[in-house]
């Protein structure tokens, strides 16, 4: 589609790498954003994945976790090699990776930070994740989302 390019969908196509781009009309300002997201895709909430931007031990990284679940901070940390981590400040999560609140994708980041996948990812033949843009998610194969962000795969979502 016309105008959808972002740096994610960029690095999937010079990567040739297997994808498809679902636009959504959800407000981010909605309270269960994810949720809704995935209500709009018509997916199980469970497929459709966050990047969240954290902080362990001084240092940021990224979190992909379902929107079904929520975050466990310390076992991001353990999954690191950390102590101690903690949400990323908004302005500095935005700063760091190029994309806004809302959008912010896994893939093709300003500057390439250390991630994690919860490895719930590796149920599903596909997952989505943001291409970079509010209203906008890609679809392509847990593999290659690790592969293309060197993922390290752990368990750190609860339900």
């Amino acid at each position: 589609m016309a105008g959808q390019g972002t740096p994610a969908t960029a690095l999937l196509a010079k990567r040739k790498v297997a994808h498809r781009t679902h636009p959504y009309d959800v407000s981010p300002e909605a309270p269960n954003y994810g949720a809704l997201v995935a209500a709009a895709l018509g997916v199980p909430a469970e497929r459709v994945f966050k990047s969240l931007v954290t902080e362990v031990d001084g240092t940021l990284a990224v979190a992909v976790v379902p929107v079904a679940g929520e975050l466990d901070l310390k076992a991001l940390a353990a999954a690191v090699g950390g102590k101690r981590a903690a949400m990323a400040d908004r302005t500095v999560a935005e700063r760091t990776t190029g994309y806004v609140r809302g959008g912010i994708s896994p893939l093709g980041q300003r500057k390439r930070l250390p991630t994690v996948l919860d490895g719930s990812a590796l149920r599903h033949d596909t997952v989505y994740v943001s291409a970079g843009r509010r209203g906008l998610q890609l679809e392509l194969a847990p593999q290659d989302l690790a592969a293309l962000t060197d993922a390290t795969t752990a368990r750190i979502a609860s339900a």
